[in-house]
């Protein structure tokens, strides 16, 4: 299931799995996909600043695509799902892995 086809089923199930399998505070490991464009890059990136985050880019092969890798702590899963939904809603195009 992925956020986009149904968002609130989404969120509910993460939420119970991240209670789960996770002792909060935790670190988090996002993984999302943009098209190339520094200014997309910039905005997921700005959306962590602050937080003491780890972000890694890698271009794809043919340099269309970026995947962003981010490690952060959090307190709570409604953090992580924050997160999501600022990144969906700021984002246009981006695919949370």
């Amino acid at each position: 299931m992925n956020p986009q086809e149904n968002p609130e089923a989404f969120y509910k199930k993460l939420k119970a799995q991240l209670k789960d399998t996770s002792i909060w505070p935790s670190e988090y490991l996002y993984k999302f996909i943009v098209k190339s464009s520094p200014e997309k890059i910039k905005t997921v990136e700005d959306i962590f600043d602050n937080l003491g985050a780890v972000i890694t880019t890698k271009a794809s092969s043919n340099g269309k695509y970026t995947s962003i890798s981010i490690n952060v702590r959090l307190k709570n899963p409604d953090a992580v799902i924050a997160k999501y939904k600022e990144v969906s809603e700021k984002v246009e195009g981006v695919i949370s892995l």
